[in-house]
């Protein structure tokens, strides 16, 4: 185990820093690969799967159905043999089931924020040094004014 100097938290610091960016370009790379490999699909199977991730060496879509699966896993030689082309070392496809249905939006209420809660976000933002998250929380106070004048 590694003693925890300058150096070493230095080091971390970078790697959380650059995350973010490591996962907008993976989330980028996957959605242009979805594509690609969705095109070489019959029309009627491109809608209803996803790729999800490529895990080693295997390509993980996800299907809206469990009827889907099937069709898809009979094409897998033909996905595979896509992915290779575009120069993926891949041999296995996993198929997932996603039922999940959007959530409509108006379902959701929001709750409006108690003059307490108004309160202490004022307070909290007179404690913070960042004058960006001081903004914020003012902004998030603002938002009660509007509900408890």
């Amino acid at each position: 185990m590694q003693p925890a100097g300058p150096h070493h938290k230095h080091r971390n610091i970078s790697a959380l820093d650059q995350l973010p960016q490591n996962l907008i370009q993976r989330a980028q790379w996957l959605s242009a690969l979805d594509h690609l490999l969705r095109q070489s699909l019959p029309p009627t199977l491109r809608d209803q799967c996803q790729l999800a991730n490529v895990r080693g060496s295997r390509l993980v879509f996800l299907v809206r159905s469990p009827a889907v699966g099937p069709k898809l896993r009979l094409l897998s030689a033909n996905l595979l043999s896509t992915a290779q082309q575009l120069g993926l070392t891949v041999d296995q496809l996993t198929v997932k089931v996603a039922t999940m249905e959007p959530v409509p939006q108006d379902s959701t209420s929001r709750t409006p924020l108690s003059p307490a809660a108004r309160e202490n976000l004022r307070a909290a933002a007179l404690t913070v040094s960042d004058p960006e998250l001081r903004d914020q929380l003012l902004r998030m106070a603002s938002m009660a004014d509007s509900f408890f004048p």
